[in-house]
């Protein structure tokens, strides 16, 4: 498995398009924290917090992450690497591992230069320090488990077709539909009654905000988990059946 990491990660930093691909999402989200909008931007907001950067970073993620996990097995297939990479001593296992753990990292090391806005609203604040340390760290970890499912939903995704701009267009959908459609959906007047709750809990979007608040509530945790484990287990599934 790491041999496969190590090779995703190798791949991503020797292409132009990795280093433009990080270099995007930090500009829009710096753009998005720190000048527009201008009224809600940190530096007018009057309050030493990151909510604007976690409020509108799940909706870059909606496109970095399937920029990332497209090209992971539909290039492969495209290649025909795969049926290589399947006579290796690797199990399906391994190799998924492999690769979503490489993205789950690049997704990271993509996210550590936003610690910068971290340190700024800190000295920012008046006084000094005087921020909800609590509530950031939450918020950074509820990106990270949303930046993981996102990660497993592309990967599935990349699974199922050869070709990557299909996997980046289905990524998105799926990500669009499993963050924000079941809110949408719960809102429909007259369809679920006080079921949309039960609606609303489905779509991931409910449990980032809950864990956003600096709480990190196990029911969270396992749905996050429970989201992930259910499209590496689809993934695994659709490999598999390329072998009968």
């Amino acid at each position: 498995m790491f041999a496969v990491y190590r090779k995703e990660i190798t791949l991503f930093f020797s292409s132009l398009i990795g280093y433009i691909t990080m270099g995007v999402f930090l500009i829009a989200l710096g753009i998005f924290v720190w000048l527009f909008p201008v009224e809600n931007s940190v530096l007018n907001s009057g309050f030493a917090t990151l909510n604007t950067l976690f409020d509108d970073a799940p909706m870059i993620l909606l496109f970095l992450i399937p920029a990332i996990t497209m090209r992971l097995i539909a290039e492969e297939n495209k290649n025909g690497t795969m049926e290589l990479l399947t006579t290796r001593p690797l199990t399906d296992w391994q190799i998924i591992g492999g690769k979503y753990f490489a993205a789950v990292s690049l997704f990271i090391i993509s996210l550590l230069p936003t610690l910068i806005y971290y340190y700024s609203i800190y000295q920012l604040a008046n006084p000094v320090g005087n921020v909800d340390h609590g509530e950031i760290l939450g918020s950074y970890f509820g990106l990270i488990m949303l930046g993981a499912t996102f990660t497993a939903i592309g990967i599935f995704a990349s699974s199922i077709t050869s070709n990557q701009v299909v996997a980046f267009i289905t990524a998105v959908s799926l990500c669009f539909i499993f963050y924000k459609c079941f809110d949408y959906v719960s809102m429909l007047p007259g369809i679920f009654g006080k079921s949309d709750y039960y609606v609303q809990e489905i779509g991931i979007n409910e449990h980032y905000n809950a864990v956003s608040y600096g709480v990190i509530d196990s029911r969270d945790v396992i749905y996050f988990l429970s989201i992930i484990s259910i499209f590496l287990f689809s993934t695994k599934t659709v490999l598999q059946s390329r072998k009968w």
